[in-house]
């Protein structure tokens, strides 16, 4: 099912509607990509691979992460591996948040929105 223009526009425009009036945490564009490629690519995810898949500076990560960090939307730990890397973790909050969302766009797809 292809959208026009105008459709997708008013569906994304919908779903951060949405976003920005429920109870959910507000996350920018940058957090809402970073969580979904921790969530969506298999692991392990470190900071040094999120600044070169997103084509920013490791602390633009770092500053991200602090924040979804204290939504307990991922979580962080040294590797036991390689002590110089840190890995971003999933957690079960950054999961149902992730799968709010999902159902809002399937909802608001599904009404035409």
């Amino acid at each position: 099912m292809a959208l026009a223009m105008a459709e997708a526009l008013k569906l994304w425009h919908d779903v951060n509607l949405d976003l920005v009036r429920g109870d959910a945490p507000d996350l920018s564009a940058r957090q809402v990509t970073i969580l979904l490629t921790v969530y969506l690519e298999p692991p392990p995810h470190t900071v040094r691979a999120l600044a070169a898949k997103l084509v920013v500076s490791k602390p633009v990560i770092t500053r991200a992460l602090d924040a979804m960090g204290q939504m307990n939307l991922v979580t962080r730990r040294r590797d036991p591996q390689d002590r110089r890397n840190v890995l971003v973790q999933r957690t079960v909050e950054g999961a149902l948040y992730l799968e709010q969302l999902a159902d809002m766009i399937s909802r608001r797809a599904q009404a035409g929105t």
